[in-house]
């Protein structure tokens, strides 16, 4: 087995996987290929090799293709046994190019990965392909991929092989769910941005004017001349990647699909703002100037003819677009009002929470936590002084005090950057206690870009590479600092960095090549809101009320979404009662309330991914506890929890307990 399955990694091409290429000829030399190296291949062989997962060959194709009589056998197969199709290395080989086709569909995740080089080098040049053909391409291979993997025999298969077949299975039955609604963007197959499905191609917080400059400056690594040439041929396919997303914007807005009036407005104004600063002061160009120690003049002369030429115009069709979609945009604000607009809502919320629960059930749920949550705030604020009025007066009050902010100036945006590393550094020291498997957790801690703050989300990290060349990062957004009490910042920053996503990221890292390229939302932002519980539980607030206040405040948050995101998308709830009960209930800052119910506009259900993923921990915590008893140990559950990797909610308890036993 272990010889044959040499073989066929040998054979297969790093860029056009057997399992997806949409190149047919290739795909059947590469099948002849491979079944030349046995002797005498069975029908059974030929009929694996033939298999759509394989290349899709006819078996008189493949018999006629086969070198007669067979004389370039490679020697060290000559004396294989011939192969039964189940006892081939097929699962593997099929998870694998699975990867590689994923890989290949979404390339930043290549270079996010650190994975852009040797044979995968030509990824380095390349963005995902965001026209209407890149979306069918995707969706067709994904659809053959889920195909292939349920022809898959179970008995076949190893545990290991079980739980990873299971875990893509699932990523690709909602994506190929997602991608037959027909419109808007589907990133459940992009680890970078499996996080935010959405109706809506380009918004205030969606599209490639931002996101990829962000990715671009954090991400694209520069060590010499070809990856300096590589991000000049990414600017390009930058200006390409804003004329595919238009293309779907304006096809979408003929089904009507449009953004609400308040978003498509707010949209615009962000793309002219962009547009209308010198291009010297786009990030896309200020980045590169800042990676090259010595910028060259032709290398910025480049940049800037790209830029000025490639990118701006393609902006201005953009804001076109969705200009000439404004008349027909409404105030109605939940998906709704989408075509199949119940259904859409109903698969968001499977894909973001991978549980069958009902809007209703969620909506409750909500509800009923955030009556504890304020039960438990207020026992605190008692302790505090503060009595007078509901919990989220109280806290509204503290967020306002200026004991609590920092000055929304430079200088108080750099000393609260400061107080975050700060913060990382205090809690990185009590790892060991959580954990008995320890990552590096290596992080930068940088300000959202200013082109884009207004429609960015408040924060948000992921881990860096595999190789650890490039760090995790942490994004925050100072468009305010008011955004930002003191006492807020502590559980921010356990749930982003560590021991959040940044920290369960490099676990993930450590897996299997397609494990590290799904990720699923219940699991992650519930392992960081329960990143957050561990930094309490930890002794981080022994000293600190205020901040014990801001977790508390931080879980009802995330409470007060399941109530809000289910109102707008499912109760038909105006824009501005969201925001009025949000206010209402949290008692987070005016400032912050409005970006927050937006943002919920866009990604439906995706809020509702963070509290019922965290619910779901506790849950089997709990259940670990009760089994164990005495034997029950913190640490070896958190090893299981973080190290079984990004899965859905439906198989973590199975996979934790197993390793656990």
């Amino acid at each position: 087995m272990a010889d044959i399955e040499r073989v066929l990694r040998s054979e297969r091409p790093p860029h056009h996987p057997v399992t997806s290429s949409p190149r047919r000829q290739p795909q059947r030399r590469i099948s002849i290929a491979l079944i030349s190296r046995l002797e005498r291949p069975s029908d059974q062989v030929l009929s694996w090799f033939a298999s759509p997962a394989n290349g899709g060959n006819s078996i008189a194709d493949l018999r006629r293709g086969l070198p007669s009589p067979w004389k370039r056998i490679a020697p060290r197969a000559r004396n294989l046994k011939v192969l039964m199709p189940n006892d081939l290395p097929n699962a593997g080989l099929l998870l694998e190019n699975i990867a590689e086709g994923l890989l290949s569909a979404y390339p930043e995740n290549a270079t996010h990965l650190g994975l852009d080089n040797g044979t995968r080098a030509s990824l380095r040049r390349r963005l995902a392909d965001r026209s209407p053909e890149g979306v069918t391409q995707i969706a067709g291979r994904a659809t053959e991929w889920l195909e292939a993997l349920n022809r898959l025999p179970p008995h076949a298969l190893s545990p290991a092989e079980r739980s990873d077949v299971d875990v893509a299975r699932t990523a690709l039955q909602l994506a190929v769910e997602g991608f037959a609604f027909g419109f808007g963007d589907i990133s459940a197959l992009s680890v970078n941005f499996s996080h935010r499905n959405t109706p809506y191609v380009v918004a205030q917080n969606t599209g490639a004017f931002v996101e990829t400059p962000e990715f671009l400056a954090s991400q694209h690594r520069l060590a010499g001349a070809d990856d300096t040439d590589a991000y000049l041929d990414r600017l390009a396919a930058y200006g390409a990647a804003l004329d595919g997303e238009t293309e779907r914007i304006t096809r979408d807005g003929a089904r009507g699909v449009t953004l609400p009036s308040f978003l498509i407005g707010k949209t615009i104004a962000q793309l002219r703002a962009g547009l209308a600063r010198d291009i010297d002061e786009w990030q896309v160009v200020r980045s590169l100037v800042e990676k090259l120690e010595t910028p060259a003049a032709p290398q910025l002369g480049h940049a800037r003819s790209i830029a000025r030429d490639r990118i701006a115009p393609a902006v201005a069709r953009q804001i076109s677009a969705l200009t000439a979609l404004q008349p027909d945009a409404t105030d109605d604000a939940g998906a709704w009002k989408l075509p199949d607009g119940d259904a859409y809502y109903a698969w968001s919320l499977r894909a973001s929470t991978t549980t069958a629960m009902s809007p209703d059930e969620v909506h409750q749920l909500g509800l009923e936590q955030v009556r504890d949550l304020h039960g438990r705030m207020d026992t605190l604020l008692r302790r505090q002084g503060l009595s007078g009025g509901s919990v989220p007066e109280r806290m509204a009050t503290l967020s306002r005090s200026p004991d609590n902010l920092f000055p929304n100036t430079a200088a108080g945006r750099e000393q609260l950057l400061v107080y975050l590393s700060r913060l990382t550094d205090g809690i990185r020291e009590q790892m060991p206690r959580a954990f008995r498997t320890l990552v590096p957790g290596r992080l930068e801690i940088r300000r959202i870009s200013p082109d884009i703050e207004q429609g960015a989300p408040d924060g948000y990290a992921g881990p860096g590479s595999i190789d650890g060349a490039i760090p995790g990062h942490y994004f925050i957004n100072l468009r305010d600092t008011a955004i930002w009490p003191r006492f807020a910042l502590p559980t921010l920053t356990y749930h982003e960095g560590i021991p959040g996503h940044v920290w369960q990221g490099e676990y993930a890292n450590r897996l299997p090549l397609l494990r590290s390229l799904l990720s699923f939302s219940a699991y992650a932002e519930g392992w960081a809101l329960y990143a957050e519980q561990l930094a309490d539980e930890l002794g981080a607030y022994e000293d600190d009320p205020l901040g014990q206040l801001g977790y508390l405040q931080s879980l009802c948050f995330r409470a007060c979404r399941l109530v809000v995101d289910t109102g707008l998308h499912a109760k038909r709830w105006s824009r501005e009662r969201a925001i009025g009960w949000f206010a209402e209930h949290s008692g987070s800052p005016d400032s912050q309330i409005a970006g927050e119910v937006d943002r919920y506009c866009v990604w439906p259900a995706q809020c509702c991914s963070y509290k019922i993923g965290h619910n779901e921990m506790n849950r089997i915590r709990d259940a670990a506890r009760r089994a164990q008893g005495a034997d029950f140990d913190l640490r070896s559950f958190n090893d299981a929890l973080v190290q079984c990797g990004n899965v859905p909610l439906t198989m973590l308890d199975g996979i934790v307990a197993g390793s656990l036993v």
